[in-house]
């Protein structure tokens, strides 16, 4: 134990408490050697070039210390002159060789007063000063910066310059002789433009700025004209002793005129010295300035291709967003300029572009316009780069908008590149409020951080999907989240465009509720109340409200809810409340009308306010669950006399709880879902609500839905195989009850969860769910095995393999076709579509001889150029929700600038949000019994007192009457049918005339359009029918009037054949088919918020902000069973689409 304590090393020094008590002593005498580093920076030569050129700011100092010399030296040039008198001869009598000699003859130049000149000896020694001081410091500078070749030093022409001005002056002190001799000091301006130009040099790099090449440029040619123009005037002034003898003045009156080329004469040089000056000088200028020039000019079209610098100056006293994307289109362009200025508080703002390509000639054409030109700066350069984001003045931004390139092939990596750039502008400018475009959902979560978010694919998939039970819901978002006046359509002959136009200037607004004219006698009332009172009196639709108190906003909360003073109220209106005018007088008037039904305090309870009113929509006594399929809106049972009026409940100030019933959508009381049918039961679609377990995405908002009670193996979700379970191979075969709805894409991506979910959300009853089909490719058989002939919709996805087409536009041309074809095959067929871009949109249901559709061109082409950015709205597969443009919703993340909550609406709108408390959007169909409302303020009366929803707009289809050839070749052909059965009974026999026939009928299109042709084609088929070999009279007239049948028979009737004779090959029944081609000429179109005169409509479909029923359930389970109905209106399921 001993020896091994002894064998312990001892403390090191510092760690003892002798070593601390004797300080350093201790272990000076150490082995150990101390090391210094970088020991040749610490001779004299590596200190003096540490001082005088590496360290930036002394060096700055011996440049403008050197700047200040010469500048001095040319000073006392010129004083030099002004003092000189050139009549006396100074220093000649001194000299051995004298100048006698050169005074006799007046022919001669007299070299005496240019070689010789007065100076007085205090200039002479200020002269000796200055240039013993420069020769040091340009002696000292070539020795430090001295690399091993002496003549590299001494061959510089400043340094030459400076030997020339300084060796003579240093000689004059030790030879008195020649003080008066001429000395050409003012070359020392073009040591001074040099000594600038590093002086510039060195000035960037001590203020650590990057140094502008225009600004060095600009500042070489002005030094190089100046120090041109100088050398000539003194050059000419002093030649000129033995001539004229100008002054300074006309010296430079001369050179001005001179290399103006002007040249009035009137002043000239006298001797050849001079004139050989000024041709000397004329050459240099002629090689010198247009080198000088070209370098400016090239640097000013790479500026203008880079665009620059955006003024830091501008920057802290103007306000600037900046816009960053990958490539810049026109369309883009304008969609974000258009919908950006379209807010009158915007139009002091600058918008500040950064994107890495250079500037195409459509977007430069664009930015020359005086109205963007002012506004719109484009800065060619990296988000990626803090100099292109300094040079941006990211740091005094606004916002910064970010968005994809949707136009990618690899969206991901479309995606990535978003994120650095949202992680950089993150890292420089962290107060800089960012608005990021995103297209794949599962990317979401790496820019959590961004103030405003809009995933691509979430809403396309979403909006896809409310089409498809929400008809047009596409086109409902749309139109709200764009900017209109609703002027669009005004001048239009006919009423539905007028009305269209009008209501697409409907927006979504905000107002604090004690602030506003149109709530704030709501105040401690329901927001039903509040909403149907202000619609009535104002014409405003109060859609939501958030608290103070609270950043979740709730769409229609329901009737329990009390508005608040501070509360925040969302609502939809031409235009927002500060921008309106009041009538006062009408105001109070309407005012006293409403007050005059019930009074605060003093008001009914529910049951007298039933019995005086008589009649209501909805009985809220009775708790007991109707059945579904009583209609929601029928006319109500009369107990009274038989032709009384129906009338409808007033809406509550503050609804009573005693009376107002709601539903509990957790619990199974319907007669569907309480108990599941045999067929439910042995297709194992038992249905229970929760929440989905697993998340396809990270940042996924989880949504309360159906969903069945076991795990479907995977296996049985293949349709058109069989399987151990089931041997079902086609969508018929499964018996579906419901329309099945088609999903036909590329790709099965994550966001086609946004898709499924919506179709499967809580408050869809179980008998309402249809059938997802997800068809990944789509051939004619794949299509028939799937039950095209009976679906519900058809909802085709963009085909991401065709977006990086070279030329932009043509990136849907695949869609199109595929879409087309559908259009063709099954004409009724209602097909769901998205496009990348909303131009495309006029392919969509293309007739070549459509002559209404060339009127909308027309139409369209006339609201563009008034300036509306909704031109495109009165196309008809736009306005009746068949198609849509997601670049439509780029105008959603530009509107967030201005309106923070749009993002959130829009969520809660489309189903991807659910927050506690918060209504959803539903439609109901408007039906012949529910035509006794007849307009739309009764109607929102009626929804507001009884089920509490809050009517926001109409879908209303019109029959129309489509003027075209196609139409009227089709009506007179709707008489010829083709028996395709007895054809084929004869078709192995008579081949020849099968071959024919065919013939005939390829060609038949092409002589529809010639009557004579088709007249002698007629003709000659008679007559060879009767040069045919003889058959039996009943055979042969059956196979003529069989080929004459074939040979008449249309496109349509042509593509209904080849249909049914795959259905036929594939053992598919062609019952559904012949009424699936049953088209109906009609168009739809969306009225967002129509006046509450508005008449009703047989079918029209009516949007609906339901009421959250989770929000109602008791505590106590027992009333949940109770309440389900009354509040919800379970007996509206049979109208309602959602």
């Amino acid at each position: 134990m001993v020896d091994l304590e002894s064998e312990v090393p001892p403390l090191p020094p510092r760690y003892r408490f002798r070593d601390l008590l004797l300080g350093d002593q201790g272990w000076q005498n150490d082995d150990r050697v101390q090391v210094e580093f970088y020991m040749n920076e610490n001779t004299f030569k590596e200190r003096l070039k540490l001082f005088f050129i590496k360290n930036q700011r002394s060096s700055l100092r011996i440049r403008l210390f050197n700047f200040s010399l010469k500048l001095l030296s040319c000073l006392l040039y010129i004083i030099r002159v002004l003092l000189d008198d050139p009549s006396q001869q100074h220093g000649c009598k001194e000299l051995i060789w004298g100048c006698s000699s050169q005074n006799n003859s007046s022919t001669k130049i007299n070299w005496s007063p240019i070689i010789w000149v007065n100076r007085s000896l205090p200039l002479w020694g200020l002269q000796v000063s200055v240039a013993l001081i420069s020769l040091l410091e340009t002696t000292l500078l070539s020795y430090l910066s001295y690399k091993g070749n002496i003549w590299e030093q001494v061959v510089r022409i400043p340094f030459l310059l400076e030997i020339i001005n300084a060796i003579p002056f240093i000689i004059t002190i030790f030879w008195p002789a020649l003080r008066n001799l001429f000395i050409p000091v003012f070359l020392n301006c073009w040591l001074a433009k040099h000594a600038l130009e590093n002086m510039i040099n060195d000035l960037h790099r001590a203020i650590q700025r990057t140094q502008s090449a225009m600004f060095n440029q600009v500042l070489i040619l002005i030094s190089t004209l100046l120090c041109l123009i100088f050398t000539c005037i003194c050059g000419i002034q002093h030649l000129e002793r033995a001539g004229n003898k100008l002054t300074l003045f006309d010296s430079l009156y001369f050179c001005i005129v001179t290399f103006s080329t002007v040249g009035f004469g009137d002043v000239t040089p006298k001797i050849w010295p001079s004139k050989l000056l000024v041709v000397i000088m004329i050459c240099v200028a002629l090689v010198v300035l247009p080198i000088q020039f070209e370098q400016l000019a090239y640097l000013w079209m790479e500026r203008q291709k880079s665009g620059g610098n955006y003024s830091r100056h501008r920057a802290q006293t103007e306000k600037h967003v900046v816009l960053c994307v990958s490539s810049l289109k026109i369309d883009l362009l304008m969609d974000f300029l258009n919908e950006f200025y379209a807010h009158p508080r915007l139009q002091d703002y600058y918008v500040v572009i950064l994107c890495p390509t250079e500037m195409d000639a459509q977007v430069r054409r664009v930015l020359q316009i005086p109205m963007w030109s002012q506004r719109v700066i484009y800065l060619q350069g990296s988000a990626l780069k803090d100099q292109d984001l300094l040079r941006a003045k990211m740091d005094d931004a606004e916002a910064c908008f970010i968005l994809s390139s949707r136009c990618e092939v690899d969206r991901t990596a479309a995606d990535h590149q978003t994120i650095l750039r949202a992680w950089a502008v993150k890292d420089f400018a962290p107060n800089c409020p960012l608005y990021v475009q995103i297209l794949k959902p599962e990317n979401k979560f790496h820019i959590k951080f961004a103030d405003h978010v809009v995933c691509e694919e979430e809403f396309k998939y979403a909006m896809l999907a409310l089409n498809c039970i929400c008809p047009a819901t596409s086109t409902l978002i749309t139109l709200l989240v764009h900017t209109s006046r609703g002027q669009e359509g005004q001048q239009s002959p006919e009423q539905w465009q007028k009305m269209y136009g009008r209501c697409s200037g409907n927006e979504v607004y905000h107002i604090i509720l004690e602030e506003s004219v149109f709530f704030a006698e709501y105040e401690g009332k329901s927001f039903t109340y509040a909403s149907f009172h202000a619609h009535k009196r104002f014409g405003v639709c109060l859609i939501g409200v958030r608290r103070e108190d609270n950043k979740n906003i709730l769409l229609n909360p329901g009737p329990r809810y009390i508005m608040s003073s501070s509360d925040i109220c969302f609502y939809i209106n031409i235009t927002k409340e500060e921008n309106s005018a009041f009538k006062k007088q009408e105001q109070l008037r309407r005012n006293h009308t409403s007050r005059s039904f019930y009074h605060g305090p003093s008001r009914l309870p529910v049951h007298s306010i039933i019995a005086s009113m008589g009649t209501v929509a909805i009985d809220l006594q009775d708790t007991g669950c109707r059945s579904s399929s009583v209609a929601t809106l029928t006319l109500p049972s009369e107990s009274g006399k038989a032709g009384r009026r129906p009338s409808i409940a007033p809406v509550l100030e503050v609804a009573d709880s005693s009376a107002l019933h709601t539903c509990d959508l957790l619990s199974d009381q319907s007669e569907d879902e309480a108990t599941p049918s045999d067929e439910e039961v042995s297709n194992g679609l038992e249905y229970m609500k929760g929440y989905p377990p697993y998340s396809p995405y990270i940042g996924s908002s989880p949504t309360f839905c159906h969903l069945l009670h076991e795990k479907v193996p995977f296996c049985c979700l293949r349709l058109d195989k069989g399987c151990q379970h089931n041997y079902y191979e086609d969508a018929k075969a499964y018996g579906f009850k419901n329309k099945i709805i088609i999903v036909a894409a590329e790709t099965a991506g994550n966001g086609l969860y946004n898709f499924i979910v919506p179709l499967r959300a809580y408050y869809r009853p179980k008998k309402e769910l249809n059938p997802i089909v997800l068809l990944l490719d789509n051939p004619l058989d794949d299509l028939l095995k799937c039950g095209v002939t009976f679906a519900a919709n058809v909802v085709v996805v963009d085909k991401e393999s065709t977006m990086s087409a070279e030329e932009d536009y043509m990136a849907d041309a695949k869609t199109i076709v595929n879409v087309q074809t559908l259009f063709r095959l099954f004409s009724s067929l209602s097909i769901i579509t998205e496009l990348t871009h909303p131009a495309n949109m006029r392919f969509m249901q293309f007739r070549a001889k459509d002559c209404y559709s060339l009127a909308l061109s027309k139409l369209e082409k006339k609201e563009r150029e008034k300036g509306s950015n909704l031109a495109f709205m009165f196309r008809l597969p736009f306005a009746a929700g068949r198609v849509f443009s997601i670049s439509m919703l780029d105008t959603l993340l530009y509107q967030s600038f201005v309106k923070d909550y749009m993002i959130s609406i829009t969520r809660l709108l489309l189903g991807l949000d659910t927050t506690p408390g918060s209504g959803f959007l539903c439609s109901m169909k408007i039906t012949e019994d529910d035509l006794w409302i007849r307009t739309y303020a009764r109607l929102y009366q009626k929804l507001c007192s009884s089920t509490g929803d809050i009517p926001i707009g109409i879908y209303r289809t019109e029959s129309h009457k489509l003027a075209t050839s196609e139409s009227r070749e089709m009506a007179s052909q709707s008489q010829i049918s083709i028996s395709v059965e007895e054809w084929e009974d004869t078709k192995d026999n008579k081949e020849p005339f099968n071959y024919r026939s065919n013939h005939r009928n390829s060609t038949s299109s092409d002589q529809s359009d010639h009557p004579l042709l088709r007249r002698k084609s007629m003709q000659w088929a008679r007559r060879l029918s009767r040069k045919a070999p003889k058959h039996s009279g009943k055979t042969a007239e059956k196979i003529s009037q069989q080929r004459m049948n074939l040979y008449r028979r249309s496109e349509r009737q042509e593509l209904a054949e080849l249909v049914k004779n795959r259905m036929k090959h594939l053992g598919l029944s062609t019952a559904g088919y012949d009424e699936m081609n049953d088209h109906q000429n009609t168009l739809s179109y969306i009225l967002i918020n129509p006046s509450p005169d508005t008449r009703l409509e047989l079918n029209d479909v009516v949007y609906l902000i339901r009421p959250d029923p989770l929000s109602y359930v008791p505590n106590s389970a027992s009333s949940r069973k109770n309440s389900f109905c009354n509040a919800i209106g379970q007996d509206t399921r049979e109208e309602t689409q959602l």
